[in-house]
């Protein structure tokens, strides 16, 4: 199986930021130019980026339709992108501005019969799923909505389970208590859903710190592992996740 690294950039009111297991209230900025952020990325490498607007995961509404266009205009990577994704004309528009691939999280959770459709209208390749999920205190996997500030009542196996069967191709899952931490991936969690549905490409994310949680993910079984805050503050170049 082939793998992706995928770097990353949250954006949050025009700025690149990272928030802390995914607290609004608790946040690092590090410049106000995503666009160069992209273009360092192609030169040293990639060929995806992973692209959040953080103001529209918690309100809805994305905001980030100038600057996809430009990074898909100037840098040549392939975006996966999203945060208030809401409805098919979300999703449409998105494609429509140079998405490689539409992030779909609350929504994806809170009406997963719409998202489902989703895969059928647009084509399972367009289409990422993510289930950002934490574990509570009997050990099940809950899965909070809504820029994390609410938790529905569906588990994320049980959830995971369906989309299997509708078709999904593309799952970004997060462990929240490592977001951001750089406490190191939850390998356990992905081996197990790698291997519950092997058609399933699954993207790991939370927690990578250097080139070995990298190369765990992918012997796990993972297709690709998002990077943010070990490349923001410079514990992990691109390049030795690249050769991973």
């Amino acid at each position: 199986m082939s793998f992706t690294v995928y770097p990353a950039l949250d954006i949050r009111a025009g700025k690149v930021v990272r928030l802390r297991q995914g607290d609004y209230a608790n946040e690092t900025r590090y410049g106000d130019d995503p666009l160069a952020f992209a273009q360092c990325y192609a030169e040293d490498g990639a060929a995806w980026l992973h692209l959040v607007d953080l103001d529209a995961a918690k309100a809805g509404g994305y905001t980030l339709y100038p600057l996809l266009r430009q990074i898909r205009t100037e840098t040549g990577l392939q975006v996966q992108t999203g945060g208030g994704v809401r409805s098919e004309a979300d999703v449409a528009a998105l494609l429509e501005a140079g998405a490689a691939r539409v992030v779909v999280g609350s929504l994806a959770v809170t009406a997963p019969d719409t998202v489902m459709g989703w895969l059928a209208r647009f084509g399972s390749e367009r289409i990422t799923v993510a289930l950002d999920a934490r574990q509570d205190a009997t050990g099940t996997w809950r899965l909070p909505v809504h820029g994390w500030t609410q938790v529905a009542s569906e588990t994320l196996e049980g959830l995971l389970a369906r989309y299997a069967e509708a078709g999904l191709v593309h799952l970004l899952c997060t462990d929240i208590a490592r977001d951001g931490m750089l406490a190191g991936p939850n390998i356990d969690l992905y081996r197990r859903l790698c291997a519950a549905h092997p058609g399933v490409r699954v993207q790991a994310s939370g927690g990578v710190r250097d080139a070995a949680d990298v190369a765990a993910a992918r012997a796990a079984g993972c297709a690709g592992a998002v990077l943010g805050k070990a490349l923001l503050d410079g514990r992990l170049a691109l390049a030795e996740a690249l050769a991973c």
